[in-house]
């Protein structure tokens, strides 16, 4: 045998080793950038919350760089059951081809907006003036839910509770001025189907505009009805 018949065999083995990698390379499935779906994930959010007022900010949080995802043509975007595009959220993104797999990813979106605070405190009933409101700028979605944004919101209400100076007014916490007093004389109205007729009667409660207020006739009986701007109470049947 000659020397060049022995050096062949060890030259293909060579080659198949230098090879290998190559063709294993070529093989291995391509894989999912993560940073393309922290955009998709910033893109969605910003899509999400376009109509809020004031100054939107997002953030998107980092995946485990351990994360290994069969790339996907068109990862789709989604908020996670009990999720909301406000404050500290959780965005979902989800492959249905060529591989099925589904990520959650953390976020947050803040609103920097004006809101209405209470310049002096505040008792509980009492009637709320321009003069005792300012307006200030901060996050809502750092503050409790349904805070004033207008000053319009707030004047002429009272608030549930004593606030201290300063305090974010929560459209929840604060009471209509009332429409109907108690012990005040109503026009008590009834409708229907053709017909329209009022008699008076006097109101047992306070209530404010759309609330269900009770009023007692001349006769005693005791009515339910719906408290209306002028001292009116509305009965539908």
């Amino acid at each position: 045998m000659t020397l060049s018949h022995k050096l062949a065999p060890n030259l293909f083995l060579l080659l198949l080793l230098f090879c290998l990698p190559a063709l294993t390379m070529a093989q291995a499935p391509a894989r999912q950038d993560t940073a393309a779906l922290r955009q998709l994930v910033h893109d969605f959010l910003q899509l999400q919350t376009a109509g809020l007022p004031g100054r939107v900010g997002l953030s998107v949080g980092a995946l485990d760089p351990r994360l290994n995802l069969a790339a996907c043509a068109a990862p789709q975007a989604f908020l996670a059951p009990g999720s909301r595009a406000w404050g500290k959220t959780t965005v979902g993104v989800r492959c249905t081809a060529p591989s099925p797999w589904t990520v959650y990813i953390q976020a947050g979106v803040s609103v920097t907006a004006d809101y209405i605070a209470s310049a002096v405190p505040l008792a509980q009933g009492q009637s709320i003036e321009a003069g005792q409101l300012i307006g200030m700028q901060g996050d809502l979605a750092a503050l409790p839910a349904g805070i004033a944004t207008d000053m319009a919101q707030v004047i002429g209400r009272s608030a549930s509770v004593s606030l201290p100076a300063g305090t974010p007014l929560r459209l929840d916490t604060l009471r209509s001025r009332p429409v109907v007093l108690q012990g005040q004389l109503v026009r008590v109205v009834s409708s229907g189907a053709g017909f329209r007729v009022s008699a008076e009667a006097r109101a047992i409660g306070n209530a404010s505009e759309g609330q269900v207020v009770q009023a007692r006739t001349p006769g005693g009986q005791q009515i339910s009805g719906v408290a209306r701007a002028g001292g009116l109470v509305e009965v539908a049947f």
